[in-house]
């Protein structure tokens, strides 16, 4: 499936975005494991909560930190969560 920019992005309910005290970072919880995120991916990630589209997410961060051209690294990051199964589509298309 395709990432499609104007719907609001989720997480997955067999994936949970959680920080984890050991590892010291956020990680995203599956039942066959563990992914160790690096802080970029979590700030992305956090603000898929079923109400933030693409352009939400990117204007978001760009606000945040101060910055622009973020959207091709945010949108190459995901395309690799909606194909990993991580983040899903919030509505239908």
């Amino acid at each position: 499936m395709a990432l499609d920019p104007k719907s609001p992005l989720s997480f997955s309910p067999l994936h949970r975005l959680q920080w984890e005290e050991a590892q010291q970072r956020y990680v995203i919880l599956y039942p066959e494991g563990m992914v160790e995120l690096n802080p970029t991916a979590a700030e992305i990630l956090k603000l898929c909560d079923g109400t933030h589209t693409l352009e939400d997410i990117v204007a978001e961060l760009e606000e945040k930190f101060e910055t622009t051209g973020l959207r091709k690294d945010i949108f190459e990051l995901l395309e690799a969560a909606l194909a990993n199964g991580w983040i899903r589509h919030s509505f239908p298309r």
